[in-house]
């Protein structure tokens, strides 16, 4: 194992992590470049497109779908960056691997905490939404509701939310039977949410109004670049693909194609979404509703049956980003148990499903009880902060490998490095920066528990001490 130093800044050789998979308790291959992008789009097309068009509408006017252009490009420069490293070091640890690749152990625990953190969040709140939803849909298509007692957490005025504890429990069972299996379930998942995103494409360009259209930017152009601050959100999810680096089949060709492939269909999706509820009814209509989807079909298509559909299509797409965060959670904290940062006990897999079983058990336990009654209101911008940072890092882990490994093999390369990765910096900071200060101290707070932890734990159990290497071990006496 190379090693720069054997302190808290000590790095990781990018070969030595890719052959510590082949070491020990290995994750199954099952995962084709077709499951990959379909992990991306799965994570990334949620509740996202079903309402923030509503909020970026308000903000931009119909230049809401220039906030989605930029809001992708955005994100695309991050991507470029997630795509080298992912096929360079096809490890599972995702933004916390590639730090320990280049910014050394204490960054890269920190980055893996600060996901941890991100990942649970997202899930508890997802599973939360996916209540929500499934309450939209019985009522719209069957006039039934679930009593608010069981079906909303404690601070929605109910005493526990049944659903979001079951969806988690399904997801998590599902994850432990298999990645394969649960890939096949994901991609059932896209197509069906895909096919009612197209329904409502069609429907909104048989019944377009130009006239919605003008004035293009009725709030000015300054506003397209707030609202695409908002809408930035609904693409987090595509950093998820490179979480399957260990169980893709051929990850050096797949995962960048999934990576960027999964980022461009969900891209042409928000669109076309995007253009047709503007041509079906007013920017400030959409502004004023919950619902803006179903709501364009009943008042611009006279559909009056479209909102079953669509709460239908949101239920399912919420329970894909489901299925792909909590998975993308698993892997991270396993990737970290491996190297000791936490109880290597937790880094097995079984031995017939291939599935770090164990610890998806309990990180579905433990989600399931804050999603039934812990108060997400206030943190769930906890995922937004969290989830910058980790793109910051990963861009400046591609400049940084590029200069100390210039002849290490890079399948895919992003194109005028270090360009582009700085470009994505610059942006994901400016992102940043326009977060409430709230955000900024519960972050800071987070990330203060991570540094307790690693000194009095991960520190001294790292596989990068030298008492836990392997050979003889030191005494005591000689432990600094």
């Amino acid at each position: 194992m190379a090693l720069r130093d054997s302190g808290i800044f000590a790095t990781r050789d990018a070969t030595d992590l890719v052959d510590d998979t082949q070491q020990g308790p290995q994750l199954k291959r099952s995962v084709s470049a077709l499951g990959l992008t379909a992990l991306g789009v799965g994570a990334i097309i949620g509740t996202g497109i079903f309402v923030v068009i509503g909020e970026g509408a308000a903000i931009a006017g119909p230049a809401v779908v220039l906030s989605f252009v930029l809001a992708a490009v955005t994100c695309l420069f991050s991507a470029l960056s997630y795509a080298e490293l992912a096929s360079s070091v096809p490890v599972s640890g995702s933004a916390y691997t590639y730090s320990y690749a280049t910014l050394g152990e204490l960054v890269a625990f920190i980055i893996g905490w600060d996901l941890i953190l991100e990942y649970g969040v997202s899930v508890a709140a997802v599973a939360v939404g996916w209540g929500g939803n499934l309450n939209v849909f019985l009522e719209s298509a069957f006039g039934l509701e679930l009593p608010a007692a069981i079906s909303a957490p404690p601070e929605d005025g109910g005493v526990f939310n049944l659903p979001a504890v079951v969806i988690v429990l399904a997801v998590m069972l599902l994850l432990i039977r298999g990645t394969r299996e649960s890939a096949r379930a994901n991609l059932v998942m896209v197509v069906v949410k895909l096919v009612v995103l197209t329904f409502f494409i069609i429907a909104a360009a048989v019944s377009f109004d130009p006239d919605n259209l003008t004035p293009f930017t009725p709030n000015g152009s300054g506003e397209i670049v707030a609202a695409a601050g908002i809408i930035f959100f609904a693409y987090i999810g595509f950093d998820a693909v490179s979480t399957a680096s260990e169980e893709s089949e051929k990850p050096a060709r797949d995962l960048p194609i999934a990576i960027i492939g999964s980022l461009v269909i969900s891209t042409v999706f928000y669109i076309l979404v995007a253009m047709g509820a503007i041509g079906l009814v007013p920017a400030s209509d959409l502004g004023e509703s919950e619902a803006p989807l179903a709501d364009a079909l009943q008042d611009g298509a006279g559909l009056d049956w479209a909102a079953a559909v669509l709460a239908f299509g949101a239920i399912v797409a919420i329970t894909s980003v489901l299925l792909v965060i909590l998975y993308g959670q698993t892997r991270i904290f396993f990737a970290m148990c491996r190297d000791g940062l936490f109880p290597r006990s937790f880094a097995t897999v079984h031995p017939r499903y291939g599935t770090p079983a164990r610890l998806t058990l309990a990180f579905g336990i433990l989600i399931a009880v804050l999603a039934a009654f812990v108060p997400l209101s206030e943190i769930v911008q906890l995922v937004n902060i969290g989830t910058l940072f980790a793109f910051v890092l990963v861009n400046v882990g591609v400049i940084i490998l590029r200069r100390t490994r210039p002849d290490m093999k890079r399948p895919f390369k992003v194109p005028f490095s270090p360009v582009f990765p700085i470009i994505g910096i610059l942006l994901c900071v400016w992102l940043m920066s326009d977060l409430p200060l709230a955000t900024w101290i519960r972050f800071a707070v987070w990330l203060l528990i991570g540094f307790v932890i690693y000194a009095l734990y991960s520190y001294k159990h790292s596989k990068l001490r030298p008492w836990n290497a392997s050979g003889p071990s030191l005494s005591k006496q000689e432990r600094p």
